[in-house]
Formats: structure tokens, C-alpha cells, sequence
């Protein structure tokens, strides 16, 4: 009885500290985990929100297309998204993107936009410096400063474009295709091929 009594002690002494007594038997208490004061706080004692980011191109979608490819398992049908980008400040962009979803094609076109922006020189903050005719394929598009207060005479993609350049007034006339892409890129190459006072007086002296 003595031998058993001593063996009985050994294995309690070499139990866990975790072990407590209930009702005669011994259980492991499970460690529960630490919560901290700083739950939803950032660093610094800080919020945790962060501020929203602003953006520096407001985006504007032209056209979407659905498109289908045929391959030899059947039709697979896309959908085609043209974006506009710009700050209003003479910066602009566009591009044209295809995707399985919408919303995928647009945030394709996005991107895609804002990798390829261009300038242009604004004449007192709102117009273009003279007449230009932009070419692309079957489009042409004409364009004509205007005087103060007269406003975007265009349409479709033509007014989308010189909005988000930061043109406020300017004449102007499509030619041939309609299409919005090609509309575009005829705008985008009148647009590109205007000239300062400086450079054409530049030209004129050589």
C-alpha cells in the first residue's frame, strides 16, 4: 500500500501545471487566446481607415460591343469596352480591351488607358490653338477653337474626348465612319498634330 501510495504522488507532482481538480478528476484547462486593446486601431493609436485615394483620370466608357470569335468547339462570345481618361488639364487617353464580363473588359480598358496618355496645349486654359483636321482610315474629324462661352459643339465620342482633355469650347465635325474607336483615334490625331505659336513661328523662320 505505501508503493502505491508513492507511485501515485510521482505521476501528480509530474502532471502539467495546466490540470486542475474537478470533482475528483483531473481535466487540461485549454489556454484561451489573449485578446489586444488595440483591436481596430492602427498604428499610433490611429483609426485604421484610410483615407480614399484620389484619382487622377476620370474615366467615361464610349461603347461596349458584344463580340463573338468562332474556333472549332463553337462561339465564344466577349464583350468589348472602349474607355476615355483624362484630368481635365490637357491629359488624356483611350483604349479598347475584350473580356468574358463587362465589368472586366472596363477595368481592362482602364488600365490599358491610363498606360498611354497624351497632352495637349490648351490656349487660355479652355481651347485649341488653331483649325486641324485629324485623319484615321474612313474618319475624319474636324475641329475650330471657338470664343469663350460657346461650349463643345460635338457628339459622341468627339465630345467625350475633348471634355475630359479640358477643351471647353471648340467646333467640330465628323466625316466618314462613325465608329467610336476610329472616331477617337481621328480625334486623337487632330489633336496631336496641333501646333504652339511658337512652333510655327519657329517654322516660318526656317
Amino acid at each position: 500500500m505505501v508503493e502505491t501510495n508513492l507511485e501515485a504522488v510521482e505521476v501528480v507532482n509530474e502532471a502539467p501545471a495546466e490540470q486542475v481538480k474537478t470533482s475528483g478528476n483531473t481535466q487540461s484547462a485549454p489556454r484561451r487566446p489573449q485578446r489586444s486593446d488595440n483591436r481596430g486601431r492602427g498604428r499610433k493609436g490611429t483609426s485604421g481607415r484610410r483615407s480614399p485615394k484620389k484619382k487622377e483620370f476620370e474615366e467615361t466608357v464610349v461603347s461596349i460591343n458584344r463580340v463573338a470569335k468562332t474556333v472549332k468547339g463553337g462561339r465564344k462570345i466577349r464583350f468589348a469596352a472602349v474607355v476615355v481618361v483624362g484630368d481635365k488639364k490637357g491629359r488624356y487617353g483611350f483604349a479598347n480591351a475584350k473580356a468574358i464580363e463587362v465589368p472586366d473588359a472596363i477595368k481592362k480598358s482602364i488600365e490599358a488607358a491610363t498606360k498611354n496618355v497624351h497632352k495637349v496645349e490648351l490656349v487660355n486654359a479652355d481651347t485649341i490653338s488653331h483649325e486641324i483636321v485629324g485623319v484615321f482610315g474612313a474618319c475624319k474629324v474636324f475641329l475650330k477653337p471657338a470664343p469663350e462661352g460657346t461650349g463643345i459643339i460635338a457628339g459622341g465620342p468627339v465630345r467625350t474626348m475633348l471634355e475630359l482633355a479640358g477643351i471647353r469650347n471648340v467646333y467640330s465635325k465628323i466625316y466618314g465612319s462613325r465608329n467610336p474607336l476610329n472616331v477617337l483615334r481621328a480625334t486623337d490625331n487632330g489633336l496631336q498634330n496641333l501646333k504652339s505659336y511658337a512652333q510655327v513661328k519657329a517654322l516660318r523662320e526656317l
